[in-house]
């Protein structure tokens, strides 16, 4: 199936959130001075992005689900919410809340496409740098119409990492060790890790070859569904700690790097357990 004029679509929607948080983001360096200070603004902002989106894409694909950080699964009118969908919508109007909020500009708006459960086109926008990443199924991954492929590097001794671990509200003591051990031995492995506060710009650089590898525990599917398919489409592994192809519903850990490097990573990150 084609899915180009779908995500030609997903890419326009995506770019009118993305003004809408450029216009926001404006702000925001204002407001860390302010008594009151910037939470409460960044919240609005998220939801004005997620109803810019949701109305985009419901007016394109008005039988799509759609599933959103903020508002849940979105059933279309007139169909049957215990029914599989067919075409689902999974959304991110703000992935890097935490770095808009301090006013770091790495953060994005994604939106990934399932079709019978299966991730077949994705989308994330990254308006600061006005960098649009996109890929279908078998047509190729691309950011602002220049082909993606993930980096050449096959050791982990030359490459360099990206990582990220679920906020202090949400991680366990056990959950930071783990994180503690698997940062240390991938860093000890390689020429370093990053922590960047993006996981959907964080696996869109790993297509671009700008990281080599990528490892997550606790994302949810609307931190990644948009960024799986333009990976994958670039060349690269986005895989569970098994090694079977990840699934952003269930999987616990997320796994990327190229080929020649995924294994190693996979090895490394599963020995700090």
């Amino acid at each position: 199936m084609d899915y180009s004029a779908t995500v030609t679509m997903m890419r326009r929607a995506a770019e009118n959130a993305g003004r809408g948080l450029i216009r926001d983001f404006g702000e925001v360096e204002n407001l860390q001075v302010s008594q009151k200070g910037p939470r409460d603004f960044v919240s609005i902002a998220d939801m004005n992005a997620e109803k810019s989106l949701i109305r985009d894409l419901q007016k394109a694909r008005p039988y799509n689900t759609i599933i959103s950080e903020e508002s849940g699964v979105i059933v279309p009118e007139g169909v049957d919410p215990n029914e599989k969908p067919e075409f689902t919508f999974i959304i991110d109007p703000l992935d890097g809340t935490a770095n808009f909020l301090h006013g770091i500009p790495y953060f994005c708006v994604s939106i990934g496409l399932e079709h019978n459960g299966k991730l077949v086109a994705g989308v994330v926008y990254d308006p600061i740098r006005d960098e649009m990443f996109y890929a279908s199924v078998g047509k190729g991954a691309f950011v602002n119409d220049r082909r993606l492929r993930v980096s050449g590097r096959q050791n982990m001794s030359e490459s360099v990492f990206v990582s990220g671990m679920l906020p202090m509200g949400r991680a366990s003591a056990d959950d930071l060790q783990d994180y503690l051990r698997q940062l240390g031995a991938v860093q000890s492995k390689s020429v370093n890790v990053r922590k960047m506060g993006s996981a959907g710009l964080d696996l869109c650089w790993v297509a671009a070859g700008r990281f080599d590898g990528h490892w997550q525990k606790g994302l949810s599917s609307w931190d990644c569904a948009g960024a799986i398919p333009i990976v994958k489409e670039a060349g690269g592994f986005v895989t569970n700690l098994k090694g079977a192809d990840y699934n952003p519903h269930n999987d616990a850990y997320l796994v990327c790097a190229n080929t020649d490097v995924h294994r190693d990573l996979l090895a490394t990150v599963k020995g700090a357990l």
